[in-house]
């Protein structure tokens, strides 16, 4: 079978996001967070409190996955949880102040590496690449 004259684009988008994942994760670590901990700790300060289940919605993060990441944050003093008194299942959970101090601190590490990652790339290149990934997206969905 020939050669493809191209490496196909969906296995070349995979290798670009892992990399830059990657990247993003390993700088967010520096900073004294991880990608799982600063989608909790984004989903949180746009909401202010929520459920588990809704934190596990606005973060991406399975219910599992997600209170093994909470316990540890919780821990660490980045967050409470608390019995919601309407309705006792539902734990109810909200930032603490060094919770909203590590936010800050991964909100400036993730600011830069946005700016890192647009480095060299006009306004015409960064609309175009918007256009395409959405053009991409939509032809999986």
């Amino acid at each position: 079978m020939p050669r493809p004259a191209r490496l196909p684009i969906g296995l070349r988008l995979a290798q670009v996001a892992k990399v830059v994942s990657r990247a993003f994760d390993d700088a967010l670590t520096e900073a004294g967070g991880s990608l799982p901990i600063w989608l909790v700790l984004i989903s949180l300060k746009s909401h202010q409190s929520g459920s588990q289940r809704e934190l596990a919605d606005a973060a991406g993060i399975q219910g599992a996955t997600l209170t093994h990441h909470l316990n540890a944050m919780e821990s660490a003093g980045l967050l409470t949880r608390r019995r919601d008194p309407a309705n006792r299942r539902v734990h109810v959970v909200e930032l603490t102040a060094e919770g909203d101090a590590l936010f800050r601190c991964l909100r400036d590490t993730a600011m830069a590496f946005d700016k890192r990652l647009r480095s060299g790339l006009s306004e015409h290149d960064l609309g175009q690449a918007e256009e395409l990934l959405t053009r991409l997206r939509a032809n999986v969905s």
